[in-house]
């Protein structure tokens, strides 16, 4: 029996692996009559190390990131997704992609990418893709590859 999904999230973080990952996620929107909620995090645990913390830092990557957000949400839209949303939250990507987002919006299927951008910190204290897979209390699809099935 296949499943349908209503809100489909997608978390993006500028890699190829999670641009591979939000093409499936409109796929499956597009399929399924999906609302998608894209989702970008910025962690606020890198700007902890640095010595001389400016604030204009943090909002240099906040519009930055807001950009991106904003052309993953035409790029949703143009490929005929009719419910889009972005959100930009600050904190622990994997707590939040994994659990506070999801529970937030009733979030029934997370698609995310295999690795992402921060390889120091799977290195050290494991993968987001990981964490989420392990964790979280909806469906979890892993996207490695660019193939999508019609």
């Amino acid at each position: 029996m296949l499943k349908q999904y209503k809100k489909i999230q997608v978390a993006v973080d500028g890699s190829k692996e999670a641009d591979i990952a939000f093409s499936k996620a409109v796929a499956i929107a597009k399929r399924n009559g999906a609302t998608l909620e894209i989702l970008h995090v910025i962690d606020t645990r890198s700007f902890q190390n640095v010595s001389s913390f400016d604030s204009s830092m943090v909002e240099q990557v906040s519009r930055d990131a807001k950009t991106k957000m904003e052309a993953y949400y035409q790029r949703a839209l143009k490929a005929g997704v009719k419910e889009v949303h972005y959100s930009l939250e600050f904190g622990s990507p994997k707590v939040i992609i994994g659990r506070d987002f999801p529970k937030k919006h009733e979030i029934d299927l997370i698609v995310l990418g295999a690795t992402g951008l921060n390889a120091v910190e799977r290195l050290l204290i494991g993968s987001v893709t990981e964490y989420v897979s392990r964790t979280a209390s909806c469906d979890v699809l892993v996207c490695r590859t660019e193939e999508i099935a019609a």
